[in-house]
C-alpha cells in the first residue's frame, strides 16, 4: 500500500469518525429536546391543575357569600315599609 492509499484510507476513517459523532450529537440533542416536552407538558398539566382548583375554590367561596347575603337580607328587617 503505497502512502497515498493510506492517506485516502485515513481521510475516509476521519470521514466516518466525523459523521459518527454528528449523529450521536443529533440523537442526543433530539433526546433532549423531547425529554424537556415532557416535563414542560407536566407542569403545564400542574398549572392547568392549580388554576382549575383556584377556580373551583373561588365558585364555591362565591356561592357561600351569596348564600349568606340572602339568608340575612331574609332575617334583617323590612325597612321598605315604613
Amino acid at each position: 500500500m503505497n502512502a497515498e492509499e493510506q492517506a485516502r484510507k485515513l481521510i475516509a476513517r476521519e470521514r466516518q469518525h466525523h459523521e459518527h459523532l454528528q449523529d450521536s450529537m443529533l440523537n442526543r440533542s433530539s433526546d433532549e429536546v423531547e425529554t424537556p416536552r415532557e416535563g414542560i407538558t407536566e407542569e403545564k398539566a400542574r398549572e392547568l391543575m392549580a388554576q382549575e382548583r383556584q377556580h373551583s375554590e373561588h365558585l364555591h367561596e362565591s356561592m357561600l357569600s351569596r348564600s349568606s347575603q340572602e339568608v340575612e337580607a331574609s332575617i334583617a328587617p323590612d325597612d321598605t315599609h315604613k
